[in-house]
């Protein structure tokens, strides 16, 4: 199987070097200089230093165009501020004949021009598969998503994904691109619900960092993963999505992954501000793209627009927003009054 990974972040490079040990796999690079080095060394020294580039995978810099044509997955590894300006190039080079594997987890946020704006969505940000039916309405595709860290995918530990698309064909390139035997992916047709819970758990995964980082206790962070659990569930069945979807690997899976890994990005920036950082100081001392504090207020405007309560994430956005405290966002959220747990 041809796979061409577009994006050499931490993500798409370790995906590329699992799928490397079985399949011919095209690491494609925007910087030139980059996909030079990676060539020339046979790593991503700046992304997983540690992690060398498996048998299958050679690494290109080479303009996006009919060499594309011949694989049989394009893999979209950009942050989801990039996505829909990859999948407009993508369009017309692979029209329906190729399908698309997004690895973006997070809501677009709302765009100046309201005519760019899917009417679905009333105005607000959109969702990875929103964003394709706008822009690229005949590309068979769809989410690559769950619990998994890069560096644990390239070292070839166990982790189960889910390949995620209305369009079977899409869901069985995923499948027949990931499958082996370190990786498992599950096929599953509710796209809404596998891209709500890959946005949202960023967002919970903030609120959790702050929990911890504030060293509020155990007991603390199991009650606000599971009502944050309860929120993700509240917005994607008001947005479509199955229950159920929830409670497996994009929806569960993924927030316990994302909320208490000390690997976590989105982790990360909850754990800084509950030392005292700004948020600039927090986001830059990462290195990487933390999805949650890009697309928590999308989040919270989705939610509001279809009246469903989330007051984990509002808390959160306060909290980016600078309009509350730490200890302030607890006081707030602990100080609700009493109601039933559904």
């Amino acid at each position: 199987m041809k796979i061409a990974v577009l994006g050499a972040g931490a993500w798409g490079t370790a995906l590329a070097i699992n799928a490397g040990a079985h399949h011919a796999v095209t690491l494609w690079a925007r910087d030139a200089a980059q996909a030079q080095a990676m060539k020339a060394q046979r790593v991503n020294t700046r992304y997983l230093p540690e992690l060398p580039f498996t048998a299958g995978v050679q690494v290109s810099s080479e303009p996006l165009g009919s060499w594309l044509a011949e694989q049989d997955l394009v893999v979209i590894g950009s942050p989801m501020s990039s996505l829909r300006g990859v999948l407009t190039q993508l369009a017309p080079i692979l029209g329906s004949r190729v399908p698309v594997a997004w690895l973006c987890k997070g809501f677009e946020a709302a765009q100046a021009d309201a005519s760019a704006v899917d009417v679905s969505s009333n105005g607000l940000g959109l969702m990875a598969h929103e964003v394709k039916a706008q822009v690229a309405p005949a590309l068979r595709g769809g989410a690559l998503s769950g619990p998994s860290f890069a560096q644990e995918v390239a070292r070839g530990m166990p982790t189960a994904l889910v390949a995620a698309s209305s369009d079977a064909a899409a869901r069985d390139a995923m499948v027949q691109a990931f499958h082996n035997n370190s990786l498992r992916v599950y096929a599953n047709d509710d796209i809404v619900g596998v891209e709500v819970g890959g946005a949202v758990k960023n967002v919970l995964a903030i609120a959790t960092g702050l929990c911890d980082g504030l060293q509020l206790g155990l007991n603390a962070r199991a009650a606000l993963i599971t009502r944050g659990l309860a929120e993700m569930t509240r917005l994607g069945v008001g947005l479509g999505a199955k229950p159920e979807t929830f409670m497996g690997l994009s929806g569960l899976g993924d927030l316990v992954l994302t909320a208490t890994g000390d690997l976590s990005r989105n982790r990360k920036v909850g754990l800084a501000l509950a030392q005292g950082m700004t948020l600039q100081q927090a986001v830059d001392s990462l290195g990487h793209v933390a999805e949650g504090v890009y697309c928590a207020r999308t989040v919270v405007q989705r939610a509001q627009h279809l009246g469903v309560e989330m007051p984990i994430a509002q808390a959160v956005v306060a909290l980016l927003d600078g309009k509350t405290t730490p200890a302030q966002a607890v006081a707030e959220l602990m100080g609700r009054e009493a109601k039933g747990e559904n």
